[in-house]
């Protein structure tokens, strides 16, 4: 606002750290009772000036708290009399001579500034209202990632668990399906992709009490203007996802070794069990925006676990389900992902016509549609979560 408006700004701030002092254009120091000049001039400018008062700022230091140690009485730093001093015999003149020179200047008339405030919005695109957040969104972002990477990588302990975890149940599960692809197709194939769908749909719902812990300081910070929600969980996605999605692919992959399915498969099985896991992901991370706490959480997300477990064509079909509860089939993408595994499982077996997919009613060629229902689902509840994050939850309240 200082900056596009070209107002001054007059701040008393105490102890503030370097990023903050780092703002200012012009520092104005005074000895306390009575207020005498220390220093005025540029805020980039003052460590030269104390430097060159004998004075050097101790490397490491914060400066601020150093020029607030040297003008407090009775501190250890104490050099408020040889300050003033210098001031007078430094700076005073200048000052005295710059402020004659602005006196006799003849300045612009408050009609004036106000024609030219204006007029200054039809030349170079400049804004005269003022913009909600001070820097663009690109900044907010590059920022936010920047503080995610650094508070993420701060535990690397943390980081190795999140991975060596869903690895140790990758060599679990891999062991209970150890072989099963180098078996006949049939009913224990069906199972193990459905158990492995399912064990990956659950891994991001331990995360849901650390997103909402995430969310009480967001709101804190958005509601300062600091940033817009948008740039929180874009930032969050770009830091987290990889890490999310790779633990997922450890997992995956190391069960997929054990299975013994020829390695064309791999991409099929692996690839579309990494897409459901982003799909619920997204809906852990809706929910976490939502509720107010992890209980209530957990309590939102379970209706949309068991109704897309559920209706997957395998636990309950088609056939099976009520009438009136058939609707849910189309928007499952547990059923399109474990129709469209299953069926590739069995076109690789040479079996497009296993009496199983009669069965379970799974048909090949809705790879299209697959996909659609997954990319739908992660940009509906990716747009609800901005959403809920902007409006649900105030701390004003």
């Amino acid at each position: 606002i200082a900056k596009e408006q070209n107002v001054l700004m007059l701040v008393n701030i105490h102890q503030p750290r370097r990023e903050v002092s780092a703002l200012f254009d012009t520092l104005i120091l005074l000895t306390p009772n009575p207020g005498r000049l220390v220093y005025f001039g540029s805020m980039a400018d003052a460590p030269t000036y104390f430097e060159a008062c004998g004075l050097p700022v101790p490397q490491g230091a914060n400066a601020t708290d150093y020029y607030l140690d040297l003008v407090t009485p009775g501190s250890d730093l104490d050099a408020a009399e040889a300050l003033v001093t210098a001031y007078e015999t430094r700076t005073a003149p200048d000052v005295a001579r710059l402020v004659d020179e602005m006196v006799e200047r003849k300045g612009q008339s408050c009609s004036q500034m106000i024609q030219l405030s204006s007029d200054r919005p039809r030349c170079l695109g400049w804004q005269s209202r003022p913009k909600a957040y001070a820097v663009p969104f690109h900044v907010q972002l590059r920022m936010l990632i920047s503080r995610k990477v650094r508070i993420t990588f701060r535990n690397p302990e943390s980081v190795g668990i999140s991975i060596v975890m869903p690895a140790v149940m990758g060599v679990v599960l891999g062991l209970l399906f150890q072989g099963i692809g180098r078996t006949d197709f049939g009913v224990p194939t069906v199972m193990f992709v459905f158990i492995q769908l399912v064990m990956l749909s659950l891994q991001s719902l331990p995360l849901m009490p650390g997103l909402i812990e995430e969310r009480v300081y967001m709101k804190e910070e958005t509601s300062e203007k600091l940033y817009q929600e948008s740039a929180q969980i874009l930032g969050n996605l770009i830091v987290n996802m990889p890490l999310s999605v790779f633990s997922a692919l450890v997992q995956s992959s190391i069960i997929f070794a054990f299975t013994g399915f020829s390695a064309s498969l791999y991409m099929v099985i692996v690839g579309w069990t990494l897409l459901i896991f982003t799909a619920f992901d997204a809906i852990f991370q809706c929910m976490a925006a939502i509720a107010a706490n992890g209980d209530e959480a957990l309590m939102f997300a379970t209706p949309f676990l068991v109704l897309f477990m559920l209706f997957n064509g395998v636990v309950i079909s088609r056939e099976s389900a009520p009438i009136y509860l058939r609707w849910l089939f189309p928007i499952s993408p547990t059923y399109w992902t474990l129709q469209t595994i299953i069926t590739r499982i069995a076109e690789e077996e040479g079996q497009p016509d296993h009496f199983i997919l009669t069965m379970y009613n799974f048909e090949s060629g809705h790879e299209f549609h697959a996909l659609w229902i997954v990319v739908v689902m992660n940009i509906v509840f990716r747009s609800l979560q901005v959403l809920a994050l902007r409006y649900c939850n105030k701390i004003q309240k």
